[in-house]
């Protein structure tokens, strides 16, 4: 069993090679480095084309959902992408916030920063900007952020309770999040759970969605709300680099247990503080 530092260490790795290899390459994987299979890849993206804002360059086909369409981002909001990636979640969020918004981009992988900044350079957007950190300690002060989103990021982050509760503390009070991400139903063969490849392929950390959900409620949030959930199949192709075909056989028997879902939760105002001892 990998520990956190390891597991950071190799995620770093990875995003650092999809950040400085062809976009054509990534689109050919779920991982966007390894063997993973086209049909992975089709399964767990979503088709961001349509979106006002949208970038292809920014753009490496690494997300699970469209956090973005559903987090109600408004004119003038101050909006933070975690797990920024080359700066296509910012990029249409931007067209959300207008000229009078703020987005900030945070990510662990420097090639990846490097990518968002050129990108932004080239569109001429002077409100975007990115900033390199780790998200379980979001490198930026309490209470800035009207709205937060992410993609397909928590998963690959090992305390993803530390995550939450940074989250809630660099939410305005009234401000919310939108989050895609993968979580299961159901156990994970062993020799998928250990793979890095799967790492990078947003599967091998996912955690069960009760257990994910709690976190965010014990953070503190409020109305909390499943805004989108699809299963995700694993193909033979994938399987079959990990698993033998009596152990395939057996997996596909069981029920679907990876699932993409987008989570809405708020941060409300208190009604009564520790002081009062009500709380």
């Amino acid at each position: 069993m990998k520990n956190e530092e390891q597991i950071k260490e190799m995620v770093k790795q990875k995003y650092s090679e999809i950040a400085l290899q062809d976009k054509e390459i990534n689109q050919s994987s779920c991982c966007g480095s390894g063997t993973c299979s086209t049909e992975v890849y089709n399964i767990m993206s979503e088709d961001y084309k349509t979106l006002e804002g949208y970038d292809p360059n920014a753009d490496l086909g690494l997300g699970c959902g469209l956090p973005t369409q559903f987090a109600k981002i408004k004119k003038g909001d101050t909006v933070i992408d975690l797990g920024s990636g080359a700066g296509n979640d910012c990029f249409v969020a931007r067209a959300e916030t207008g000229e009078t918004g703020k987005i900030i981009g945070i990510d662990f992988t420097p090639a990846m920063i490097d990518k968002a900044r050129t990108n932004a350079e080239k569109l001429g957007f002077n409100n975007v900007e990115f900033r390199q950190g780790d998200i379980e300690k979001i490198p930026v002060t309490s209470n800035v952020a009207d709205v937060i989103v992410s993609n397909c990021v928590l998963n690959l982050v090992p305390n993803k309770k530390a995550v939450f509760q940074e989250i809630f503390r660099v939410l305005k009070t009234g401000g919310h999040f939108s989050i895609s991400d993968i979580v299961l139903t159901g156990e994970l063969p062993e020799k998928i759970k250990s793979a890095a490849e799967m790492y990078a392929g947003c599967v091998a950390s996912a955690i069960p969605k009760n257990e994910y959900l709690s976190y965010i409620e014990s953070a503190g949030f409020k109305n909390i709300t499943l805004q989108k959930e699809k299963p995700i199949i694993v193909p033979d192709d994938i399987l079959v680099n990990y698993l033998s075909a009596a152990e395939i056989e057996t997996y596909k028997r069981n029920p679907t247990v990876i699932y993409s879902i987008t989570v809405y939760a708020e941060k409300t105002a208190s009604c009564c503080t520790p002081e009062s001892g009500c709380c």
